[in-house]
C-alpha cells in the first residue's frame, strides 16, 4: 500500500540516479513530491514539493518524469497536472518555470503543454518534452519558452510513423537519437538526432 511517510511511496512515476554519488531521485505523483534516497537507504528525504498539489512555486502537481542535471544540481520535472516543466535546484524551496504555463493552464500552442509526462535535457541545455495529450514531442532551445514540434502532429493521433497516441517517456542514446514510448500504439519509436 502507498503512503506518505519518508519510507513509503505513493504512485511513483519517474526515477533518476546521480552517477557520481549514487543518490536516487523518485517522483511521487500521489504525494506531489520528489524524494531522494542515499545508497542503500530505505528512507528518503523530500527534495521538491511535498506541500500538497497546486500551482504555487513551492508545490508540484502530480509530477511524473524527472531529469537530473548534475552540473547545475537541479531536477527538471514534468509537472503533469499543471501542464508545465519546472526546474528545482536541489536544496531550494521553490521551482522556476522552464516550459508551459505558470498557472497550470493546458494548451496546444508553441508555448503551452497538455499533460507532459516526461522531460529530457541534452548536453547543450536544450529541453525535450513528451507532450502526452497533444500527441507530440516538443523541443525547447536552451533558455527559450517557445517550443518546436519535432515529432508527432499537434492534437492528432495515429499509428503511422509520423503520429503518436499518447507519447509518454523519452530517452537519448549516446548519439542523441531520441527514443519515445508511444503508449497507446504499443511501440517505441526512434528518431535520429534533431
Amino acid at each position: 500500500f502507498g503512503g506518505s511517510a519518508n519510507n513509503q511511496l505513493y504512485l511513483p512515476a519517474g526515477v533518476a540516479r546521480d552517477p557520481i554519488t549514487g543518490t536516487l531521485y523518485v517522483s511521487e505523483s500521489g504525494n506531489h513530491r520528489i524524494m531522494s534516497y542515499l545508497v542503500n537507504a530505505s528512507s528518503g528525504t523530500v527534495v521538491a514539493g511535498g506541500n500538497g498539489p497546486g500551482t504555487n512555486r513551492t508545490q508540484l502537481n502530480f509530477p511524473t518524469g524527472i531529469y537530473l542535471d548534475v552540473t547545475s544540481n537541479s531536477l527538471y520535472i514534468a509537472n503533469y497536472a499543471s501542464n508545465n516543466i519546472v526546474r528545482w535546484v536541489i536544496g531550494a524551496t521553490s521551482w522556476t518555470l522552464v516550459a508551459g504555463d505558470i498557472n497550470g493552464m493546458k494548451g496546444n500552442s508553441s508555448t503551452m503543454l497538455f499533460s507532459p509526462f516526461d522531460v529530457e535535457v541534452d548536453f547543450m541545455g536544450n529541453i525535450y518534452v513528451a507532450d502526452t495529450f497533444n500527441h507530440r514531442i516538443q523541443f525547447f532551445q536552451a533558455g527559450s519558452m517557445n517550443g518546436t514540434t519535432i515529432a508527432g502532429v499537434t492534437g492528432v493521433t495515429g499509428s503511422d510513423p509520423y503520429h503518436f497516441n499518447c507519447p509518454m517517456t523519452l530517452k537519448f542514446d549516446s548519439q542523441l537519437n531520441l527514443y519515445v514510448v508511444d503508449r497507446l500504439n504499443h511501440r517505441v519509436q526512434k528518431f535520429l538526432q534533431y
